[in-house]
Protein backbone atom coordinates (compact mmCIF):
# COMPACT_ATOMS: atom_id res chain seq x y z
CA UNK A 1 0.00 0.00 0.00
CA UNK A 2 1.57 3.45 -1.05
CA UNK A 3 1.98 6.00 1.94
CA UNK A 4 -0.07 9.27 1.84
CA UNK A 5 1.52 12.40 2.31
CA UNK A 6 -0.15 15.63 2.62
CA UNK A 7 0.72 19.04 1.72
CA UNK A 8 -0.98 21.98 3.25
CA UNK A 9 -1.52 24.99 1.22
CA UNK A 10 -1.91 28.41 3.38
CA UNK A 11 -2.87 31.39 1.95
CA UNK A 12 0.18 32.61 0.54
CA UNK A 13 1.92 29.28 0.23
CA UNK A 14 4.84 29.18 -2.67
CA UNK A 15 6.27 26.16 -2.25
CA UNK A 16 3.47 23.59 -1.61
CA UNK A 17 3.55 22.37 -5.36
CA UNK A 18 7.42 21.17 -5.14
CA UNK A 19 6.92 19.86 -1.91
CA UNK A 20 4.03 18.15 -3.46
CA UNK A 21 6.43 16.45 -6.58
CA UNK A 22 8.52 15.51 -3.52
CA UNK A 23 6.29 13.76 -2.11
CA UNK A 24 5.70 11.84 -5.37
CA UNK A 25 9.58 11.40 -6.67
CA UNK A 26 10.00 9.56 -3.33
CA UNK A 27 7.27 7.27 -4.29
CA UNK A 28 4.62 8.02 -2.34
CA UNK A 29 1.19 9.55 -3.04
CA UNK A 30 1.00 12.84 -2.72
CA UNK A 31 -2.26 14.45 -0.85
CA UNK A 32 -3.36 18.44 -1.69
CA UNK A 33 -4.49 19.50 1.38
CA UNK A 34 -6.44 23.35 2.11
CA UNK A 35 -5.75 25.29 5.46
CA UNK A 36 -9.95 25.69 5.86
CA UNK A 37 -10.65 22.08 6.44
CA UNK A 38 -10.72 19.89 9.04
CA UNK A 39 -10.26 16.35 7.04
CA UNK A 40 -6.88 15.27 6.73
CA UNK A 41 -8.10 12.60 4.25
CA UNK A 42 -6.50 9.81 6.21
CA UNK A 43 -2.53 10.75 5.40
CA UNK A 44 0.06 8.89 6.34
CA UNK A 45 2.59 12.31 7.19
CA UNK A 46 1.75 16.09 6.71
CA UNK A 47 4.32 18.67 4.78
CA UNK A 48 3.89 22.12 6.23
CA UNK A 49 5.37 24.05 2.80
CA UNK A 50 7.35 27.14 2.64
CA UNK A 51 6.32 30.92 1.54
CA UNK A 52 4.56 33.64 3.20
CA UNK A 53 1.31 32.41 4.50
CA UNK A 54 -1.15 35.07 5.13
CA UNK A 55 1.80 37.58 4.16
CA UNK A 56 3.77 37.27 7.19
CA UNK A 57 1.87 39.40 9.30
CA UNK A 58 1.67 39.69 12.65
CA UNK A 59 4.23 37.45 12.64
CA UNK A 60 6.10 34.73 10.11
CA UNK A 61 3.28 31.72 10.48
CA UNK A 62 1.28 33.13 13.64
CA UNK A 63 -2.03 33.41 11.64
CA UNK A 64 -1.64 30.17 10.08
CA UNK A 65 -1.26 28.42 13.15
CA UNK A 66 -4.95 29.10 13.96
CA UNK A 67 -5.88 27.93 10.44
CA UNK A 68 -9.09 24.93 10.98
CA UNK A 69 -6.91 22.62 9.92
CA UNK A 70 -4.04 23.01 11.89
CA UNK A 71 -6.09 21.10 15.22
CA UNK A 72 -6.08 18.13 13.53
CA UNK A 73 -2.33 18.57 12.48
CA UNK A 74 -1.99 19.34 15.89
CA UNK A 75 -3.53 16.45 17.53
CA UNK A 76 -2.30 14.44 15.39
CA UNK A 77 1.37 15.23 16.12
CA UNK A 78 0.48 14.83 19.73
CA UNK A 79 -0.51 11.07 19.15
CA UNK A 80 2.70 10.32 16.60
CA UNK A 81 1.37 11.88 13.37
CA UNK A 82 5.14 12.64 11.37
CA UNK A 83 5.13 16.40 10.60
CA UNK A 84 7.87 18.31 8.18
CA UNK A 85 7.81 21.98 8.24
CA UNK A 86 10.14 23.32 5.88
CA UNK A 87 10.81 26.74 6.20
CA UNK A 88 7.86 28.89 6.77
CA UNK A 89 5.98 25.80 7.88
CA UNK A 90 9.35 25.61 10.60
CA UNK A 91 7.85 29.01 11.77
CA UNK A 92 4.18 27.43 11.77
CA UNK A 93 5.58 24.88 14.27
CA UNK A 94 7.15 27.24 16.34
CA UNK A 95 3.94 29.21 16.66
CA UNK A 96 1.98 26.21 17.45
CA UNK A 97 4.44 25.19 20.12
CA UNK A 98 5.06 21.78 18.77
CA UNK A 99 8.99 22.88 18.86
CA UNK A 100 10.40 25.37 20.86
CA UNK A 101 12.05 28.56 19.91
CA UNK A 102 11.08 30.92 17.29
CA UNK A 103 12.76 32.01 14.23
CA UNK A 104 13.71 36.09 13.99
CA UNK A 105 14.46 38.46 11.24
CA UNK A 106 18.06 37.06 9.80
CA UNK A 107 20.83 39.16 11.86
CA UNK A 108 21.91 40.85 8.55
CA UNK A 109 18.54 42.17 7.83
CA UNK A 110 18.28 40.83 4.05
CA UNK A 111 16.75 38.34 2.66
CA UNK A 112 18.89 35.14 1.71
CA UNK A 113 18.81 32.97 -1.05
CA UNK A 114 21.78 30.94 -1.65
CA UNK A 115 22.62 27.08 -1.86
CA UNK A 116 23.52 25.89 1.71
CA UNK A 117 25.72 23.26 3.17
CA UNK A 118 24.52 21.60 6.02
CA UNK A 119 25.79 18.65 8.92
CA UNK A 120 22.77 15.93 9.43
CA UNK A 121 23.22 15.76 13.04
CA UNK A 122 20.34 13.80 13.81
CA UNK A 123 18.94 10.76 11.69
CA UNK A 124 16.64 8.92 14.20
CA UNK A 125 14.00 11.41 13.70
CA UNK A 126 11.12 10.40 11.72
CA UNK A 127 12.21 12.49 8.04
CA UNK A 128 16.41 12.04 8.32
CA UNK A 129 17.02 7.98 8.26
CA UNK A 130 17.84 7.96 5.07
CA UNK A 131 21.10 9.63 5.96
CA UNK A 132 23.82 8.81 7.70
CA UNK A 133 24.80 11.04 11.24
CA UNK A 134 26.99 13.67 10.05
CA UNK A 135 26.47 13.44 6.57
CA UNK A 136 26.87 16.55 4.63
CA UNK A 137 24.58 17.53 2.25
CA UNK A 138 23.27 21.02 -0.24
CA UNK A 139 19.99 22.00 -0.18
CA UNK A 140 19.30 25.64 -1.04
CA UNK A 141 17.46 28.13 1.57
CA UNK A 142 15.93 31.53 1.25
CA UNK A 143 14.39 33.26 3.88
CA UNK A 144 14.25 36.54 5.22
CA UNK A 145 13.21 35.58 8.88
CA UNK A 146 15.38 32.24 9.38
CA UNK A 147 16.92 32.88 12.59
CA UNK A 148 16.66 30.25 15.06
CA UNK A 149 16.40 31.60 19.02
CA UNK A 150 16.13 30.25 21.83
CA UNK A 151 16.67 30.59 25.95
CA UNK A 152 20.24 28.83 26.45
CA UNK A 153 18.43 26.23 28.64
CA UNK A 154 16.34 25.51 25.56
CA UNK A 155 19.64 25.20 23.62
CA UNK A 156 20.94 23.27 26.18
CA UNK A 157 18.05 20.90 26.29
CA UNK A 158 18.00 20.51 22.78
CA UNK A 159 21.68 19.99 22.69
CA UNK A 160 21.54 17.04 25.22
CA UNK A 161 18.65 15.81 23.92
CA UNK A 162 19.93 15.15 20.39
CA UNK A 163 16.88 17.71 18.89
CA UNK A 164 19.73 19.34 16.44
CA UNK A 165 18.46 17.94 13.31
CA UNK A 166 20.93 20.26 11.21
CA UNK A 167 23.13 22.79 11.50
CA UNK A 168 24.27 24.97 8.82
CA UNK A 169 28.25 24.51 8.11
CA UNK A 170 30.75 27.30 6.66
CA UNK A 171 28.73 30.10 6.97
CA UNK A 172 25.48 31.10 9.43
CA UNK A 173 23.14 32.56 6.82
CA UNK A 174 21.09 34.20 9.37
CA UNK A 175 22.20 34.56 13.00
CA UNK A 176 20.75 31.26 13.95
CA UNK A 177 21.58 30.19 17.78
CA UNK A 178 24.59 27.68 18.04
CA UNK A 179 24.16 27.74 13.93
CA UNK A 180 21.36 25.71 14.33
CA UNK A 181 19.05 24.49 11.08
CA UNK A 182 16.96 22.55 12.09
CA UNK A 183 14.81 20.73 15.71
CA UNK A 184 12.58 17.86 16.28
CA UNK A 185 10.31 17.33 19.38
CA UNK A 186 11.03 14.70 21.87
CA UNK A 187 9.57 11.90 20.15
CA UNK A 188 10.92 12.68 16.66
CA UNK A 189 7.90 12.47 14.35
CA UNK A 190 7.96 16.97 13.96
CA UNK A 191 10.92 18.25 12.42
CA UNK A 192 11.17 21.72 11.31
CA UNK A 193 13.73 23.03 9.02
CA UNK A 194 14.51 26.50 7.88
CA UNK A 195 16.44 25.02 4.87
CA UNK A 196 14.43 23.40 1.44
CA UNK A 197 14.89 20.16 1.00
CA UNK A 198 12.27 20.35 -1.96
CA UNK A 199 14.29 22.22 -4.10
CA UNK A 200 17.09 19.73 -3.79
CA UNK A 201 15.37 16.45 -5.47
CA UNK A 202 16.13 16.17 -9.20
CA UNK A 203 19.14 16.73 -11.26
CA UNK A 204 16.99 18.91 -13.31
CA UNK A 205 16.78 22.07 -10.66
CA UNK A 206 19.57 21.11 -8.56
CA UNK A 207 21.98 21.74 -6.94
CA UNK A 208 21.61 18.45 -5.58
CA UNK A 209 19.21 15.31 -5.06
CA UNK A 210 20.50 15.75 -1.23
CA UNK A 211 16.93 16.84 -0.40
CA UNK A 212 14.98 13.72 -1.39
CA UNK A 213 16.37 11.92 1.91
CA UNK A 214 13.97 14.05 3.89
CA UNK A 215 10.90 11.91 1.66
CA UNK A 216 12.18 8.87 1.66
CA UNK A 217 12.87 8.59 5.62
CA UNK A 218 9.28 9.33 6.51
CA UNK A 219 8.47 5.81 4.16
CA UNK A 220 10.87 4.16 5.68
CA UNK A 221 9.49 5.03 8.37
CA UNK A 222 5.88 4.16 8.28
CA UNK A 223 7.02 0.51 6.60
CA UNK A 224 8.48 0.12 9.64
CA UNK A 225 6.04 1.10 12.11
Amino acid sequence: MTARIGVVTFPGSLDDRDALRAVRLAGAEPVALWHREKDLQQVDGVVLPGGFSYGDYLRCGAISRFSPIMEMIIEGAKEGLPVLGICNGFQILCESHLLPGALTRNDHLHFICRDQKLRVENNSTAWTSSYEKGQEITVPLKNGEGGYIADERTLDMLEAEGRVVARYLELNPNGSRRDIAGVSNAAGNVVGLMPHPEHAVEPLTGPTTEGLGFFTSILKQLVNV
